[in-house]
């Protein structure tokens, strides 16, 4: 099957790609991507998609991407990935809304609550209007980044 996408690695970017397996330098991520641009090079073993997918248990699709990546783009963006603009999900709370949580959990908790827990802090920033909703999750995380 003739390949779309080539993988020829320059002796460089083979260097590169044998001093992170060797030093298990860099992400988990990284560190696989170089072990299977190394597989896919045509000047070294060229073993098959199919081959290499089998190897590091993962998709067809997965090699593919890469060898296009490398081809189309860079070889830092095929061994690094890309790095996201942004959160999945933007943040909940903003500084001032975490500034009224973190006052309020040092208050005196409502009538009837021994202390604050997490779901009563939840609902009490809901009916102080400061977000729509929020989980006692979100509430959670943020007193851990503030305690």
């Amino acid at each position: 099957m003739h390949k779309k996408y080539v993988v020829r690695l320059s002796d460089d970017e083979r260097a590169v790609c044998q001093e992170i397996i060797k030093k298990l330098k860099g992400s988990s991520q990284k560190f696989r991507r170089a072990q299977m641009l190394l597989k896919a090079d045509a000047d070294g073993p060229g073993w098959p998609d199919v081959r290499i997918a089998d190897a590091f248990n993962c998709r067809v699709q997965t090699i593919e991407n890469l060898r296009k990546r490398l081809a189309t783009e860079s070889f830092e963006l095929a061994l690094d990935g890309k790095k996201r603009q942004e959160p999945p999900t933007p943040c909940t709370l903003d500084g001032a809304a975490e500034a009224k949580l973190i006052a309020r959990r040092l208050g005196k908790p409502l009538a009837g609550s021994g202390h604050w827990t997490l779901p009563l802090l939840a609902d009490e920033m809901v009916a102080l209007e400061v977000v729509d909703a929020i989980s006692h999750e979100t509430v959670r995380k943020t007193r851990k980044k503030t305690a």
